[in-house]
């Protein structure tokens, strides 16, 4: 098994590509270390910004950066520019449309045990409710090497929220990346997962356990939560169970905007897996994606007892 992390597949893309144009820079918040900006600081000093502990600022900055033409990618932990900088991403990027890149790391609880305070888990909710931005969560570093290189070329402001650790890898080098559009990994009738981010590995593996009882589950990689695949998703409900999957709270994030689109097209029966709506407990990942069953058996096992 091959094992990357998205953020270090972001960075080396992102610096590669800022060789070649100028206008692409990367602005962090005393973060380089935790979105291992390192080397493009050192090698790129013209185009990059240190800002400090101060994400609101830096959404700010960046914006003006994309007003006079630059392509700013604004990068820093996920929790933070998500509730502490929520104004300006509104105001100064959403509302304005301008080209800001924000990259959320560390995503989810990749944190572990620093706790409330540095998990991410309503990020994609706050960001789904601000129009007018791009969403995605890679879910492996090849992944996440295609959707900078189209990042870099968009126009579009856009909310890009990925983990900390490295990864299973899933796709191999250059796969091909259209935003909107999900990948069906595995074709089952009966029973779809819809996952997300670090999760689609886990639904992968449980598809896999699932088919050696006889139960054939389809799997589908959500990357982009706006612009939304509703063809996919209404595909996926023709098995007439989905389940979704991921590393955010139970509302207003993948699993919300899944049954938003059944409840009025498809009723479907259906079950979202995620961070319920409760104080969270504390650990390392690994130690709290599986109390709350978001793990490769814990999917299986809802797929056994709701199906």
């Amino acid at each position: 098994m091959i094992m990357n992390s998205a953020r270090t597949a972001f960075t080396s893309m992102l610096l590669a590509l800022a060789r070649e144009d100028q206008t692409l820079y990367a602005v962090a918040t005393d973060s380089r270390g935790s979105v291992t900006l390192t080397d493009f600081a050192a090698e790129l000093p013209n185009q990059f910004v240190e800002c400090g502990i101060a994400e609101q600022n830096a959404i700010g900055i960046s914006a003006g950066l994309a007003n006079g033409g630059l392509r700013p990618f604004v990068c820093g932990p996920a929790c933070f520019y998500s509730l502490r900088s929520a104004e300006q991403v509104k105001v100064d990027v959403g509302y304005s449309q301008m080209n800001v890149k924000i990259v959320g790391v560390s995503g989810g609880i990749s944190y572990g045990a620093l706790g409330a305070t540095h998990h991410a888990t309503q990020d994609i909710a706050l960001m789904r409710a601000v129009a007018g931005l791009e969403i995605f969560l890679p879910s492996d570093a090849p992944q996440m090497a295609a959707m900078t290189r189209y990042l870099a070329a968009s126009d579009a402001p856009a909310y890009i929220r990925m983990g900390r650790g490295a990864v299973p890898t899933i796709y191999q080098e250059n796969a091909p990346f259209i935003p909107g559009k999900a990948n069906c990994l595995n074709k089952g009738k009966d029973a779809a997962i819809i996952a997300c981010g670090e999760m689609v590995y886990p639904a992968l593996q449980a598809a896999a356990i699932l088919a050696q009882e006889g139960l054939y589950v389809s799997v589908y990689d959500m990357h982009t939560l706006r612009p939304l695949d509703e063809e996919a998703i209404l595909k996926a409900a023709e098995t007439g169970f989905v389940v979704t999957a991921e590393e955010h709270s139970i509302h207003g994030g993948l699993g919300g905007a899944v049954a938003e689109l059944l409840s009025q097209k498809r009723p479907t029966r259906m079950r979202i897996l995620g961070l319920p709506d409760e104080k969270l407990y504390n650990g390392n990942s690994a130690q709290v994606l599986t109390h709350y069953g978001l793990t490769a058996d814990g999917i299986a096992q809802t797929l056994r007892l709701e199906r």
